[in-house]
């Protein structure tokens, strides 16, 4: 074989074809949360590359691509009122939810998003109103995201 070539034009280090990173995350919420606030999945199941970070509720992206995202969390009934709860990319809404205690019982707000992130964008879920159970042990209320493909 003769001398190696020089390097390509294209971008150097990673490649999708030789290397994918795992990235996932899961995580529930222990306490209650009520007001206008990011709320804080402190029981973490799951955190493959560590992106998610429980102490600010945020998963930061550590690599461009197709992420999917999804949360439940349970509203804290027995007052009438609603709980309103956003996705939010870098601060803006890209996913909402409600529960409504029509019946003073407990109700769910759940959605889910596909998103395109860049690296550092910020994912989280925020209450926007009403009141959140939290669950000690059990994963009344969670949070989950992880890579579908990148760029």
């Amino acid at each position: 074989p003769g001398p190696q070539g020089l390097p390509g034009p294209g971008p150097s280090g990673y490649s999708p074809a030789i290397y994918t990173p795992k990235i996932a995350f899961y995580a529930g919420l222990r306490k209650q949360h009520e007001g206008n606030e990011i709320l804080k999945f402190d029981d973490v199941v799951t955190n493959v590359g560590n992106y998610y970070e429980p102490s600010t509720g945020k998963f930061t992206c550590p690599l461009p691509g197709i992420y999917f995202f999804t949360y439940h969390v349970l509203m804290r009934g027995g007052d009438g009122t609603s709980m309103w709860a956003d996705l939010r990319k870098n601060g803006l809404v890209r996913a909402s939810a409600i529960a409504q205690d029509a019946d003073q019982n407990y109700d769910y707000a759940s959605n889910s998003v596909i998103l395109h992130l860049d690296v550092g964008d910020e994912v989280c879920v925020q209450l926007d109103g009403g009141k959140v159970h939290g669950g000690n042990q059990n994963k009344y209320s969670t949070f989950s995201g992880f890579l579908v493909y990148p760029d």
